[in-house]
């Protein structure tokens, strides 16, 4: 199957010389561009640009993520239930992000220490194995 050429075999995995990626050119040249920004990133500076407005007799300069969380905190406090559940929902996430590590049992701290023991114990008895 393999054909002989001026630019030396042709098949499987050995293209022809012209159809391979010739150097200094990309493989896919209408691919992401370079520098371009992702939502997250747009997102987080979008919400950290600030905003000023009236808050009684006094002009107050804060970011749009305080805005919207005092905007959802005044809305909950109203009564609107969907205010109130989505509040709820965010600081049960907040909270229970920081406090993972310090509200682990002692017993359960015991277990995950004992477990980490010994993967590596059975790491390095591996590692000897070999």
């Amino acid at each position: 199957m393999n054909k002989k050429t001026d630019s030396g075999p042709i098949g499987y995995k050995q293209p022809p010389k012209h159809l391979q990626f010739q150097p200094g050119q990309s493989g896919n040249p209408n691919g992401r561009p370079k520098g371009a920004r992702n939502f997250k990133s747009d997102l987080r500076d979008e919400l950290s640009e600030t905003i000023s407005f009236r808050e009684g007799n006094r002009e107050v300069s804060i970011s749009k993520q305080r805005a919207l969380i005092k905007r959802l905190v005044g809305s909950a406090i109203e009564g609107d239930a969907r205010s109130i559940a989505t509040l709820m929902s965010f600081c049960a996430r907040a909270v229970g992000e920081d406090n993972d590590d310090q509200q682990q049992a002692p017993e359960d701290r015991d277990i995950v220490q004992a477990f980490k023991r010994r993967g590596k114990s059975a790491a390095t008895a591996n590692s000897f194995k070999e």
